[in-house]
C-alpha cells in the first residue's frame, strides 16, 4: 500500500515539474523571438540605445541645459567645455552640504557621463574621418 501512495506522489510531481519546464521554456522561447524582432526593427528601446546610465540623450541635454541633439541625434555645436561648465555650475549648486539635493546631483553627474559619452565617440569617428582624408591611399600595380 505504501508503494502505491509514494508511487503516485512521485509520478504527480514529476507531472507538475515537467509542466512547469515546459512553460519556462516556451515564454523564454517566446521572449527570445520578440527581443530579436524589436532589435531587427530598431524601434527597441534597449539599453544600448539609452546608454548604461539609462538616460537617453536628449534626456541628459535637458537635464544639463545644453544644446539638445537635431533630428537625426547628433549633438552638432555641443563642445567639451560646455558640458563641463554647466556640468560644474549645476553640480555644486546642489551640494547637500548646501541645502542642495543628492538625487539631482548625481542626475547632473550621470547626464554629463552621458553626453561625455557621446561626444567622445563623435569626436573619434570625425578624427577618424580627417585622418582617412589626409592620408589617401596609393596602390602600385605590380610589374
Amino acid at each position: 500500500m505504501a508503494h502505491r501512495i509514494i508511487f503516485q506522489i512521485v509520478t504527480t510531481g514529476s507531472r507538475v515539474v515537467g509542466r512547469a519546464f515546459a512553460e519556462a521554456y516556451k515564454q523564454a522561447n517566446a521572449s527570445h523571438k520578440y527581443a530579436a524582432a524589436t532589435a531587427a526593427s530598431g524601434t527597441a528601446n534597449s539599453f544600448a540605445d539609452r546608454g548604461f546610465s539609462g538616460l537617453s540623450i536628449d534626456e541628459a541635454c535637458r537635464i544639463l541645459n545644453v544644446k539638445t541633439p537635431d533630428g537625426n541625434g547628433k549633438l552638432t555645436g555641443l563642445t567639451m567645455e560646455e558640458v563641463a561648465a554647466q556640468y560644474k555650475r549645476l553640480y555644486d549648486a546642489n551640494d547637500p552640504a548646501k541645502g542642495g539635493s543628492f538625487y539631482i546631483q548625481s542626475k547632473v553627474y550621470r547626464a554629463k557621463e552621458r553626453i561625455t559619452s557621446q561626444l567622445g565617440k563623435a569626436e573619434m569617428v570625425n578624427e577618424e574621418m580627417a585622418a582617412a582624408r589626409e592620408t589617401p591611399k596609393v596602390y602600385k600595380d605590380k610589374v
